[in-house]
């Protein structure tokens, strides 16, 4: 019991970050006049980000009852967002605009929550062994979100990220930068099903012990 309560405690510290890092950067980018609704919520980050904290918080809010083998299939999906979108941003966002300009939403968002969620992925892995076909699935929502991005892209002449523009080296630049992408997102859902299943390994072994 009590290394649940930790665990719910651990959970709602930073699945509240997360909201309030989030809020927090809007509203000043209403205060500034520069917000634009629709824009905001079409970056991968802040939505991967809404999605952890999400879990997290259902986390909580279902500290006392039985563990559900869908909700951890969804904190394994939260895994792989968050930990694409800290490579991405490592590899290719650190010095570029992605309305973010608070430096410690940016390091909130880009970095502590990816880690976080990683950390919460490793002391409380998921309770019944994960497949590589279950792990297939959570590539739905990001392939979702790239044609959405570039469908929304083509539409009002923005994108949420300059890899994604076809005015920066054409559309074959951008389908490179997409495969890449995708690749990525398949080495971590492997690595998360892997991961995952170790843990939960050695879970067992130390509750039985």
């Amino acid at each position: 019991m009590e290394r649940r309560a930790l665990l719910a405690t651990f959970r709602l510290t930073f699945g509240a970050l997360t909201l309030f890092a989030i809020g927090v950067q809007l509203v000043t980018l209403a205060n500034d006049g520069h917000l634009d609704l629709v824009n905001y919520f079409s970056y991968f980050t802040i939505l991967s980000n809404l999605i952890g904290a999400t879990l997290l918080l259902v986390g909580v809010v279902r500290w006392r009852t039985p563990r559900s083998d869908r909700i951890d299939r969804l904190r394994g999906g939260a895994v792989v967002y968050l930990m694409v979108t800290f490579i991405v941003f490592a590899l290719l966002l650190a010095d570029t605009d992605v309305d973010l300009s608070i430096p410690w939403v940016n390091s909130v968002l880009h970095e502590i929550i990816p880690i976080v969620i990683v950390i919460d992925w490793l002391i409380d892995p998921p309770t019944a062994r994960l497949t590589n076909r279950q792990g297939l699935l959570w590539l739905s929502f990001p392939a979702a979100w790239i044609v959405y991005a570039l469908v929304r892209g083509a539409i009002v002449g923005r994108y949420p990220y300059p890899f994604l523009d076809p005015a920066n080296g054409g559309y074959g630049t951008v389908a490179v930068y997409v495969v890449m992408i995708l690749l990525l997102m398949l080495a971590m859902c492997a690595a998360v099903v892997a991961i995952g299943n170790w843990a939960r390994v050695r879970h067992d072994l130390a509750a039985a012990s």
